[in-house]
């Protein structure tokens, strides 16, 4: 059974061999850089049998990037404008694994939205993939590969408008311009549509994945009843068009405890949803209790048990094994590998789970 069929027998609960085997996203330098220090060799990540997989975030971004920009800088900190238009700084001696201060977003008015949507949210699907788009996309296309399409950073309904806006001043927006609110969602909304058709008219997508990151570890940054008020009807009408189109898989990535807001995203179309954060509250095994087999899952297993090693791994993929089983599940940890877990743990992880799984 290649990748690809056995992720849509997986996603239906049909016959299949077993689940797919994927390797955990490591997310920060200094996990590979700790890990080479420990004897790693950066071929030895590739000699997991993992299932075959097109991963791709970078379609649905704002074009033409900004231009990073420096606005000023020291010995510790650096000011720029990044390639989304805000500006932030950032410790320069380890930029992807701490958090930095955003001090300015890109939209402060209307004129500004309607401004950037019209330089930067174009479908132009030439100029996004190339000129020669159309044959790429057909090599893409691989035979028993899953093609996961996910806007990353800029496909929702409020993960995009975060970054425009930054979270205080969307959050406030539901009660203060509504009316502002709904037409840069719209916009959004048209935005997914157009650029995709021209896709969909070359090759079939597996999967269309929204990107939203709209909880933190207690529950959603907003009330659920506002979602379902006005990001509900935005999701209807993507996934609809999308379906009609013949994708059948729709994904949505949120950190934090997103139990209040499942039922809306599965009543938006939405079918297929990660990473679940363990140390959030997040139990794939209680979701599918609540949910039943409408909700598809991936990720779920619970990152911090690589500290601890063989018999805390042991017991967390045994915890999952039921839904392996069972179908519409994909194990994967629950986010990106910390720097501090040892190398040797995360061979175990990754045997481990071939072992569990059957993967040859």
């Amino acid at each position: 059974m290649d990748s690809r069929t056995r992720f849509h027998a997986v996603m239906d609960y049909g016959e299949f061999d077993r689940t797919l085997y994927v390797r955990p996203w490591l997310g920060f330098p200094e996990t590979e850089a700790a890990w080479k220090q420990q004897g790693m060799d950066p071929d030895d990540l590739d000699r997991y049998p993992v299932d075959a997989m097109h991963w791709i975030t970078t379609w649905f971004l704002p074009y033409p990037p900004f231009e990073r920009r420096v606005v000023e800088e020291d010995d510790r900190h650096v000011l720029y404008i990044n390639h989304e238009g805000i500006l932030m700084r950032e410790l320069k001696n380890n930029p992807m694994s701490s958090m930095p201060q955003f001090v300015r977003f890109p939209v402060q008015t209307r004129e500004d939205f309607r401004a950037f949507a019209k330089e930067r949210l174009q479908p132009d699907v030439a100029a996004r993939l190339g000129h020669n788009w159309a044959p790429r996309l057909r090599a893409l296309r691989e035979p028993g590969h899953v093609l996961w399409v996910v806007a990353n950073r800029w496909g929702g309904f409020f993960g995009p408008l975060r970054n425009l806006l930054g979270v205080e001043e969307l959050c406030m927006l539901f009660y203060t311009d509504p009316a502002f609110l709904e037409e840069m969602m719209d916009t959004f909304a048209d935005f997914l549509i157009a650029l995709a058709d021209p896709i969909l008219d070359v090759i079939e997508i597996d999967v269309f994945g929204f990107w939203e990151d709209m909880a933190y570890n207690h529950g959603p940054l907003i009330d659920p009843q506002l979602v379902r008020q006005y990001m509900l009807p935005r999701y209807q009408r993507v996934t609809e068009h999308l379906r009609r189109r013949g994708v059948r898989w729709f994904s949505l990535d949120s950190d934090g405890r997103i139990d209040t807001l499942i039922p809306i995203w599965l009543e938006g179309g939405v079918n297929l949803i990660y990473p679940f954060e363990v140390a959030a509250g997040m139990d794939v095994v209680a979701m599918r209790k609540t949910f039943g087999r409408d909700l598809r899952m991936y990720m779920g297993l619970d990152k911090r048990v690589l500290l601890d090693g063989p018999a805390a791994i042991d017991a967390e993929i045994d915890r999952v094994r039921p839904l392996m089983e069972e179908g519409g599940y994909i194990p994967n940890l629950d986010h990106s590998v910390p720097p501090n877990v040892p190398y040797s743990h995360f061979q175990y992880y990754m045997e481990r789970l071939a072992s569990v799984l059957g993967v040859a």
